[in-house]
């Protein structure tokens, strides 16, 4: 500020005034301190501003996940890319850090807002019992749930979700009509809400059909967890006749793992992925998936964080159902 004030010919006052966009200069000096703040190439600091209540023009993510299970996972790379696009317009940076698990998570928001580090967060994952909600009300922190239930509000937070129960329900129809009638979903992490909706869902899609052989089974979302339930449940005594994956690591995985066994794919069982991505497109048969625009996905979390911070209220927003795309990996069932 004192370079700024040097080349421009004002006083240091002056030069916060017209830099933070107060009164007590004219319009002639405002500009003037501008285009030499340009040339000198200054930028805000944020931990000055933090510490004079504007603001660390920073959103915090925090994901409580295993980190080797995250390097090829498809829905994350496209949600942040989103995120990212978004705060970008509004010269936000984006603070990201992994944890071990939920409390590990809930320390990072509790040092957060004690050293004004960030403005709002994004929040993923959540649970069926889930602290985090309640912490960041406690704080007065801004967030956005993404995947949240639109039922369960919390002043101060918003939430972005997707309809899990009907893109599982369109699954078991599509599957049913091929004449499927033993169907395992290889799940997600256990408690994660979307799991829970999912495996209720397909619960409830198969009792109204009257189907006996059909369930969920839990995974950490990894390649090597995928293959080792594909292996498990086609090994068994009556193996199923369709798989469906919670995302595209496992799915792919799952068909290399039924190869192996000597199970073709679709002729001896069908395969859908929950995610679509370009990994869906780089196996043989091509995955049938379910498929939605993650980036969008992100990009409304972003615009609804930044709502909140320009002080809007509160409010749940619904995203597109994905859409099942019908591809080379599922087929009729055999024997149907």
């Amino acid at each position: 500020m004192k370079d700024i004030a040097r080349h421009a010919g004002v006083s240091q006052s002056a030069v916060s005034f017209a830099l933070n966009g107060r009164s007590g200069v004219s319009e002639e000096t405002r500009e003037r301190v501008r285009q030499v703040a340009e040339e000198l190439g200054w930028r805000p600091s944020t931990a000055a501003r933090a510490l004079s209540g504007e603001g660390a023009a920073t959103v915090g993510f925090v994901l409580a996940r295993r980190a080797e299970t995250l390097g090829v996972d498809s829905f994350f790379l496209q949600l942040v890319s989103g995120i990212q696009e978004v705060l970008a317009e509004r010269h936000l940076g984006l603070l990201f850090q992994v944890v071990e698990d939920v409390a590990d998570e809930c320390a990072v928001y509790r040092r957060w807002w004690a050293e004004h580090r960030v403005d709002g967060v994004l929040v993923v994952d959540p649970r069926t019992a889930d602290p985090r909600p309640d912490l960041l009300d406690e704080l007065g922190l801004p967030a956005v749930v993404i995947g949240g239930a639109p039922d369960e509000r919390h002043p101060g937070l918003s939430t972005v979700w997707a309809d899990d129960a009907g893109a599982m329900a369109s699954v078991v129809d599509g599957l049913y009509t091929l004449g499927h009638r033993r169907i395992v979903h290889i799940a997600g992490l256990p408690g994660l809400a979307h799991t829970e909706r999912r495996i209720r869902t397909l619960r409830a899609e198969a009792g109204r059909r009257g189907l006996a052989e059909v369930r969920s089974v839990t995974t950490d979302y990894s390649d090597a967890e995928g293959a080792a339930v594909t292996r498990r449940v086609l090994e068994g005594p009556t193996p199923p006749t369709a798989l469906i994956y919670d995302n595209d690591v496992m799915a792919v995985a799952g068909v290399a793992a039924a190869a192996e066994l000597g199970f073709s794919v679709p002729a001896d069982v069908s395969v859908v992925s929950w995610e679509d991505s370009a990994l869906c497109r780089m196996v043989k048969p091509w995955l049938s998936a379910l498929s939605r625009d993650s980036g969008e996905f992100g990009r409304t979390a972003a615009r609804e964080l930044t709502a909140l911070l320009d002080g809007g209220s509160a409010r749940a927003v619904r995203v597109p159902v994905p859409r099942l795309v019908e591809r080379g990996s599922t087929g009729v069932a055999r024997g149907a």
